[in-house]
């Protein structure tokens, strides 16, 4: 009888403890961390796109006033904006991301 009360009692501890203890189905919301950090990496990488692109176009200006592309026809020593825009001073769009990023100091 002893065994069966001290079963009971014992039976009614670990059911308190049982409740108390967190649910670990729901203790983490992993959908939402992943949701954050997945957000955070897109957000991060259409970042670097957008200021690569925007290297490349400014390489290529800077390299296109450097050789003289854009040389204003009508006033000497001016520069043609209009040029500027448009002008291809470099064969690939790489190879001004790569002077821009490897060499950043024009001489």
């Amino acid at each position: 009888m002893i065994d069966k009360e001290q079963s009971e009692k014992q039976g009614k501890i670990l059911a308190i403890y049982d409740k108390s203890s967190p649910d670990m189905n729901t203790l983490f919301d992993i959908r939402y961390i992943n949701h954050w950090a997945w957000s955070g990496l897109v957000l991060s990488l259409g970042l670097v796109v957008w200021l690569s692109i925007a290297l490349v176009n400014a390489e290529n200006q800077r390299y296109a006033m450097e050789i003289g592309k854009c040389q204003d026809p009508v006033f000497k020593g001016s520069i043609d904006t209009r040029c500027l825009e448009t002008v291809q001073s470099r064969e690939h769009w790489w190879q001004h991301l790569y002077f821009a990023l490897v060499k950043p100091k024009a001489k």
